[in-house]
């Protein structure tokens, strides 16, 4: 399974440091074709995206992830975001449809 990272030059090349492949996205919209298309490659496993492009898009993701099991879409913090609080139980209700 490949891991693959979508964001800003800066994010993604910080995982190319540590081998994992990435894309550069320049806005939220063009991040979640990336990771639709994504979702149809077999071999992706992992796909990190960073929390500034990943707030506006989250409503589409929680969607995807409520129809596709793999690949595992995670958001991490960028670089100089402020620390947030995910309510993943909330996240998870909404994944279900409770």
């Amino acid at each position: 399974m490949k891991i693959v990272t979508i964001g800003s030059r800066i994010f993604v090349t910080s995982f190319q440091l540590a081998g994992v492949q990435g894309i550069v996205v320049d806005n939220p919209s063009e991040a979640f074709s990336e990771i639709k298309k994504l979702a149809d490659d077999p071999d992706v496993g992992l796909v990190l995206i960073s929390d500034d492009i990943s707030a506006p898009i989250n409503t589409d993701l929680t969607k995807l992830r409520a129809t596709k099991s793999k690949p595992l879409v995670f958001s991490l913090p960028a670089a100089g975001s402020a620390k947030k609080e995910v309510d993943y139980r909330k996240m998870l209700k909404t994944i279900l449809g409770v």
